[in-house]
């Protein structure tokens, strides 16, 4: 089935998963960190919607403060990272020369690795005692930020080198435009328009990948919660308890490939569609009609 045919099914997930993060302290019926040594590992209930973990913690509480933590370093990180991208990416291709050879050939290496391995790298440098005063969730936004930069500059870049060859550009430099006012103008809403739809799919790799750090130990430090946290925390119960892990690798999954289909539905929107047999009958004996009606109107014209 064609993707067109079932945006809402592709955006639900997506638009849910931001609107939980959003109202999350409102949806939370309990205390996501708060700890009952009475009610360890229970099921579902009317107190515990989805039953409690090995600490008596309220899983729902904790799926949906998660979903909190997930969009924030989303939102932060990709806002980050597409000043950045976009910022590097512009000024090289419309600077051009050595400085763009230079910035071209940053870009290249911060691509040669996949951006979770970086991550990983910058975490381990964050992890010194130099940087005891940053949070474990700032160092993994950070991480993340300058593991994520270089796609959107490399985009940018493309955008803004063909940008320059069209004939609008050279005419408002023959106006007198700025190089600030062409940029700005005529060049920037070209660049977002491209780097916000990748984004749009890049989101649910940014939410694997901040639940993957999490789940390494390397992301949002407990009892805050986080979905990659809560899956490793139900590891350990998963032969008894499978629903501790099967709830947040639920959630984590759809909300990935939700955003993932909502990116690809969004580029597919840019593809021209086929005209169907039907469609096309009709557009012709339109065509042939309007034809008719035109040689009847000429035909007229003659005899009168």
């Amino acid at each position: 089935m064609n993707i067109r045919s079932w945006p809402w099914a592709v955006l639900t997930p997506a638009v849910a998963f931001v609107l939980v993060g959003l109202f999350a302290p409102l949806l939370m019926t309990q205390d996501p960190a708060a700890q009952d040594y009475g009610a360890i590992l229970q099921g579902p209930s009317a107190t515990h919607f989805l039953g409690t973990d090995y600490l008596g913690r309220d899983i729902f509480s904790r799926i949906i403060g998660g979903a909190r933590t997930s969009l924030t370093a989303m939102t932060v990180v990709l806002a980050a990272a597409l000043a950045i991208g976009v910022v590097i990416g512009s000024f090289a291709g419309y600077v051009g020369g050595r400085t763009e050879l230079v910035l071209i050939s940053l870009i290249d290496i911060a691509l040669a690795l996949p951006s979770l391995i970086i991550a990983l790298a910058l975490i381990g440098v964050f992890s010194g005692e130099a940087w005891t005063w940053l949070s474990d969730f700032w160092k993994m936004v950070i991480a993340l930020t300058l593991a994520w930069w270089a796609n959107y500059a490399r985009m940018s870049r493309a955008v803004v080198v063909a940008e320059l060859q069209q004939p609008y550009i050279e005419a408002a430099r023959v106006m007198g435009a700025s190089h600030l006012w062409i940029f700005v103008r005529h060049i920037l809403p070209h660049v977002l328009g491209l780097v916000v739809v990748y984004a749009s799919a890049d989101a649910g790799a940014l939410v694997l990948a901040i639940a993957t750090l999490s789940f390494l130990g390397l992301g949002v430090a407990p009892p805050t919660p986080e979905w990659g946290q809560i899956l490793v925390d139900g590891m350990s119960y998963i032969e008894e308890y499978p629903s501790l892990v099967i709830i947040p690798g639920v959630a984590l999954t759809a909300v990935v490939v939700s955003f993932n289909l909502l990116g690809e539905a969004f580029a597919l929107q840019k593809v021209p569609r086929a005209v169907r047999g039907g469609l096309l009958r009709r557009k012709r004996a339109a065509r042939a009609a309007e034809e008719a009606a035109r040689g009847a109107a000429e035909a007229a014209e003659v005899r009168a």
